[in-house]
């Protein structure tokens, strides 16, 4: 692109010299407790991340298993909207399971 005062050309034309990044991301995780049944961490995991029955399952499993299961990795305003939604999902069905989000 030429520029219409000084005639120089430019490939970059109107975006600016700096390079785009990418955002941040941010894997979000549910923790296991006592009380949480396995069957509403599967419906969690399906409703709130799209994950299949086989996938939730898998999950729920590493969440009994390890402490913690990684439910998908998101941008940090995604990620926090779902934490949200399932601490508000849990606390509506008297569960106390926990959600939390940590950078990549």
């Amino acid at each position: 692109m030429t520029d219409p005062l000084t005639g120089d050309r430019s490939d970059s034309g109107l975006l600016d010299q700096r390079e785009a990044k990418e955002p941040r991301r941010y894997k979000v995780l549910l923790h296991n407790d006592d009380y949480t049944t396995m069957d509403f961490v599967v419906e969690i995991l399906v409703r709130v991340f799209h994950k299949t029955e086989a996938q939730a399952t898998a999950i729920m499993f590493a969440v009994h298993n390890e402490g913690y299961g990684v439910c998908g990795t998101y941008t940090a305003e995604v990620a926090e909207t779902k934490v949200d939604l399932v601490h508000r999902l849990a606390k509506s069905a008297g569960f106390p399971l926990k959600c939390s989000m940590e950078g990549e």
